[in-house]
């Protein structure tokens, strides 16, 4: 069979990580790197937080935060992931999430998303006035007390939390619990069920409209 020469042939560039898998070129680019939210909906079924976590293993995403919980609908959950990537390595992660089965959708949430983080702090005993006084400043609540140790929790922004933790410093801090992020867009902007809706529009014997070539 006629073709070129082995010499001749086109040959992939960029180089494979420790794993064997090949970097895009344009995603070793430089870009500077920056934070982004990705909300994700998923079937609520087991192994779905392993199959996407894997996936960012393999491809060496920067994950900063991955939380995942129930929503009003039984079969789904929502997973929300905070990455610091450059663009392209973004782009490639909402990409790679939209091809794995148990994934529904996924949308990159704006910048003013309302976000939330919720931390338990546990600090020495010796100085519970001060502690409380700290933990006043930041809307915390003491959730736990005993002569050793205090644990105190508090719920807010990024900024908050980090601002928060370094607060406690000064108490001898013996132990910090973070949940991760967990967001939703401002306004009626909503993550869209793409399945329920399918299933709505089939129920009421509409046809979806598809992009056809001209």
């Amino acid at each position: 069979m006629d073709g070129p020469h082995p010499e001749e042939r086109m040959r992939p560039t960029g180089r494979r990580n420790s794993q064997g898998i090949r970097i895009d070129p344009e995603a070793e680019a430089t870009h500077q790197p920056r934070k982004a939210v990705l909300s994700t909906l998923v079937n609520h079924e087991p192994g779905v937080l392993a199959e996407v976590s894997g996936l960012f293993s393999r491809r060496q995403f920067n994950i900063e935060s991955l939380t995942v919980g129930a929503t009003d609908d039984p079969e789904v959950a929502r997973m929300t992931i905070v990455i610091e990537e450059p663009e392209p390595g973004i782009d490639q992660a909402k990409k790679q999430l939209e091809k794995l089965v148990p994934v529904i959708s996924v949308e990159e949430l704006e910048p003013e998303a309302v976000q939330r983080e919720l931390i338990l702090v546990k600090v020495d005993g010796e100085n519970p006035d001060d502690v409380n006084a700290v933990a006043d400043m930041y809307d915390g609540n003491v959730v736990d007390a005993s002569p050793e140790t205090i644990t105190i929790e508090i719920t807010g922004s990024h900024q908050k939390i980090e601002a928060a933790v370094e607060a406690f410093d000064q108490f001898d801090v013996q132990e910090v619990v973070r949940t991760g992020a967990a967001a939703v867009e401002r306004g009626a902007d909503v993550l869209e069920d793409t399945r329920r809706k399918a299933e709505t529009i089939s129920e009421a014997g509409e046809t979806p409209q598809t992009a056809t070539d001209d």
